[in-house]
């Protein structure tokens, strides 16, 4: 039987810096956030975000883990970068919304949750998030 030797490095990113390039750390992070571990999947996801931060894939995976971690502020930072880049991008004004309000911040979670939905109405999740914040927000009133 095959054990780990002195000399293997940990498979746990907080360990020690993550060994090979980023698409390794972009897999490995996905495949975290596959196993429910988004809060692991953000330390790999960060540094690949950090050296290729033009790659919205990385940034992508990047969000949905802290999404996932429950660090909605992170999560509605890596979602806005995206859609700077590509204001076309669906999944990412929902992806801001919804991490705007799970913070908390309801009538800032309208808008991209809108844009969402106009551009893809066949979409019941963008919209059932955008009935939501909207009624939210009536209740509050």
């Amino acid at each position: 039987m095959e054990g780990r030797g002195a000399d293997r490095p940990a498979d746990h990113p907080g360990e020690h810096p993550p060994g090979g390039g980023v698409y390794e750390w972009y897999t490995r992070g996905l495949e975290l956030i596959k196993a429910g571990s988004p809060a692991a999947a953000v330390q790999l996801l960060a540094r690949a975000a950090e050296a290729e931060p033009g790659s919205r894939s990385v940034r992508e995976a990047l969000a949905r883990a802290q999404y996932g971690a429950r660090r909605f502020r992170d999560a509605a930072d890596s979602f806005r970068a995206i859609v700077e880049a590509d204001p076309a991008e669906d999944y990412a004004l929902f992806g801001l919304g919804l991490s705007l309000s799970r913070a908390g911040d309801f009538a800032g979670a309208v808008e991209p949750l809108a844009l969402a939905a106009a551009m893809r109405p066949d979409n019941k999740d963008y919209a059932n998030a955008l009935r939501h914040v909207r009624a939210t927000l009536a209740a509050r009133r």
